[in-house]
């Protein structure tokens, strides 16, 4: 089946693109979800308007949040989970759980499914996309340690652990007065 996109559609394409795609996903999915037309002359006739008329939204939407991806490029989440010998974890850090975080760290909601990265399951440092437009797919940074282990984290940003340091030097100054 061919469609006429009306809108941009994640993984397919932009508005105004003529896709060929089964009939299944056309008929229950792109139809009745307004997000594309049957490719017909007429409606191909509609092309131009269709992307100008995008192209708008588009820009509006990355404008709006633009803020929000300065907001999340670069910043990063730590996770303190329990693991094996080998760094396996007991379970998972899936993107609801990162999506929460970001939530909380940057003051602004993150859908889970706007993050893009699969399940981690060992620990180390690894990259999730937050894909809030078509254009803006900012890249943060998921640490995952042991419990009770500091981590080392880059300079500019201040680590998890920063408040036990605080009180160590407390301890040290009345001791030495």
């Amino acid at each position: 089946m061919k469609v006429l996109l009306v809108k941009d559609v994640y993984k397919l394409g932009r508005a105004g693109d003529v896709k060929r795609v089964a009939d299944g996903y056309g008929r229950n999915y792109l139809l009745p979800q307004g997000l594309a037309v049957l490719a017909t002359p007429g409606a191909l006739k509609q092309v131009e308007g269709i992307r100008a008329k995008a192209a708008e939204q588009r820009a509006a939407l990355n404008k709006e949040m633009g803020g929000l991806a300065e907001k999340l490029q670069g910043v990063y989440v730590a996770f303190a989970v329990k693991a094996g010998e080998t760094g396996k974890l007991y379970g998972s850090i899936t993107p609801a759980m990162v999506a929460e975080e970001l939530s909380k760290k940057v003051g602004a909601t993150v859908d889970r499914h706007s993050i893009e990265m699969a399940p981690i399951r060992t620990l180390g440092e690894f990259k999730a996309a937050v894909r809030l437009t078509v254009d803006l797919i900012p890249e943060v940074k998921v640490y995952v340690h042991r419990e009770g282990e500091v981590i080392e984290l880059p300079e500019t940003e201040a680590p998890a652990e920063a408040p036990e340091a605080p009180a160590a030097e407390e301890a040290a100054e009345t001791t030495e007065a």
